[in-house]
C-alpha cells in the first residue's frame, strides 16, 4: 500500500524526474562538472607550474646579463661556442 501511495504521488514523480533530468541529461550534467572541475584543477596546476618555470628563467637571465663569465661558460657548455683560436672536443658519455 505503501509503495502505490508513493507512485501516485504526482509531487514525489516530479522531482524525481527532474532529478535524473539534472544528473543525467541536462547539458551540465553531474559528469560534465566533474569532468570540468577536473580539468579546472589541472590548469591551476599547469598555471602554477608555468610561474615557476618563468621565476627561474628571469634568475637564468639575469645572471647572463650581470656576469660575463658566467656567459661565457653558458655559451661554451651549452651551445658548444669557441674562441677562433681554440679547438672543441665533445666527450658523449653513454
Amino acid at each position: 500500500m505503501f509503495f502505490l501511495r508513493l507512485i501516485k504521488n504526482k509531487y514525489l514523480i516530479s522531482i524525481l524526474a527532474l532529478l535524473v533530468w539534472l544528473l543525467f541529461f541536462d547539458k551540465n550534467d553531474v559528469f560534465s562538472q566533474y569532468e570540468l572541475v577536473q580539468k579546472c584543477k589541472k590548469l591551476e596546476q599547469d598555471t602554477t607550474y608555468y610561474y615557476e618555470q618563468i621565476k627561474l628563467n628571469r634568475q637564468y637571465l639575469n645572471a647572463l646579463r650581470k656576469d660575463p663569465k658566467y656567459l661565457e661558460t653558458v655559451a661554451r657548455e651549452k651551445y658548444l661556442m669557441k674562441k677562433e683560436d681554440e679547438d672543441v672536443f665533445v666527450f658523449v658519455t653513454n
